[in-house]
């Protein structure tokens, strides 16, 4: 096999021939001062934007005294944290990880373990739903089902059933089995197009699991700490679950993610049934703690909701007088997607050429994730700059056509 002369990082990535020197806020420069609007926020990830002040102090402060223990010792900032997002949610307990994989497979050892110490260790498959994307380690690509992921890795890692994504009566026939621990979903799946499950589906999803025994586990990877305009999206449909993952925003560009539980859905994790390295790390600690210090601030959810009223009006605005190139508006806060009538990354190509960043998806979906501190005058300018490429792109199909 010809090996790459240019580069020796594996080849896994189609990226963007573009790299960035510095950012501020929304915005991202390359080392030639070509300025872009980040509205990608590196997948969800930068929370609060770059280099924001807060977090760079929090970060700083921290560096100069402890990076690394190890889960040997106790770490006061990893009770802290962990204090304030139970507080702030449904859970008990809290996990700390890496990543949204590592999350992932947290709740899914949890909801194992619970059933193994509740005397049924049968019960150990998990339902999950087509289309959605729970990471990419060997449980949790066999976790989402989709073969493109799963291609070459060898056999499907077992004990994860997908079901079509609405179908009720499958998900009510599945459930009743006996060997089944729990249901795994996402309130709105990202990487599967930005669809959202209804309200009312995550209640009868909530109801389904407690008439069968079974744990109810959430994905909100990407659409935690105050992305959607909650500080998790369940809040919208009150229908809380048993077990969390959360990351990306979490650590607001700092590497973390965190396996929220109940008292009794924990009940299993016993020392030594889990541990991890580097997972909740003074440093990310730091961090985390620092984000909520702005995220759970008063009004800051109230500004998330705001903004992304504007913009969603914005996009409305847009597909009614471009549909040859902007359908559907979808999503919820400032997790949005746009249906695209040309190829998503077609769109995302013109995005970027007109100095905005956006992230493609499935479903044929550009999403945009622009930081949750992005203001008014900003949104306007990125509609702007957004409006442009659409435009660019209706030009060029009707020549096409002429």
């Amino acid at each position: 096999m010809a090996k790459d002369a240019h580069s020796p990082l594996y080849d896994t990535y189609a990226r963007a021939p573009l790299s960035f020197e510095r950012g501020e806020g929304v915005w991202l420069v390359t080392g030639e001062g070509r300025r872009y609007m980040d509205f990608a926020a590196g997948i969800a990830v930068n929370s609060l934007g770059h280099a924001h002040p807060h977090l760079v102090a929090a970060l700083t402060e921290q560096a100069g005294k402890l990076w690394h223990l190890s889960n040997l010792y106790e770490i006061p900032g990893q009770r802290r944290l962990a204090e304030r997002l139970t507080a702030a949610s449904f859970a008990d307990r809290a996990f700390f990880t890496n990543s949204g994989a590592e999350a992932l497979e947290c709740a899914i050892k949890t909801a194992r373990r619970y059933h193994y110490v509740d005397g049924t260790p049968e019960r150990y498959r998990i339902l999950t739903f087509e289309g959605a994307f729970h990471g990419r380690t060997l449980a949790t690509i066999a976790a989402g089902g989709q073969a493109k992921y799963l291609e070459g890795f060898g056999p499907k890692a077992p004990g994860f059933d997908q079901l079509p994504f609405g179908d009720h009566e499958a998900l009510k026939q599945a459930a009743a089995e006996p060997d089944v621990a729990a249901i795994l979903i996402e309130p709105i799946q990202g990487e599967g197009g930005v669809r959202s499950v209804p309200p009312q589906c995550l209640q009868g999803l909530r109801d389904l699991c407690d008439e069968h025994g079974i744990l109810l586990i959430y994905d909100e990877v990407q659409t935690g700490i105050g992305r959607t305009g909650r500080f998790y999206a369940y809040e919208h449909s009150g229908a809380a679950p048993d077990i969390l993952a959360s990351a990306k925003g979490i650590g607001g560009g700092f590497p973390m993610g965190v396996c929220l539980a109940t008292e009794a859905a924990a009940r299993g994790m016993t020392p030594g049934t889990h541990g991890s390295t580097y997972g909740g790390n003074p440093l990310a600690m730091a961090v985390g703690n620092a984000v909520l210090d702005v995220v759970l601030d008063e009004g800051f959810m109230i500004h998330v909701q705001d903004m992304a009223l504007l913009m969603k009006q914005s996009l409305a605005s847009l597909a009614d007088r471009y549909p040859d190139v902007v359908g559907e508006i979808r999503g919820q806060g400032l997790l949005i997607g746009l249906k695209a009538k040309v190829p998503n990354v077609q769109l995302v190509a013109a995005l970027r050429d007109e100095g905005l960043l956006a992230a493609p998806a499935g479903d044929n979906v550009v999403r945009l994730l622009p930081p949750l501190i992005v203001t008014a005058d900003e949104i306007h300018e990125a509609m702007g700059r957004i409006e442009a490429a659409v435009v660019g792109l209706s030009l060029a199909g009707q020549r096409k056509s002429a």
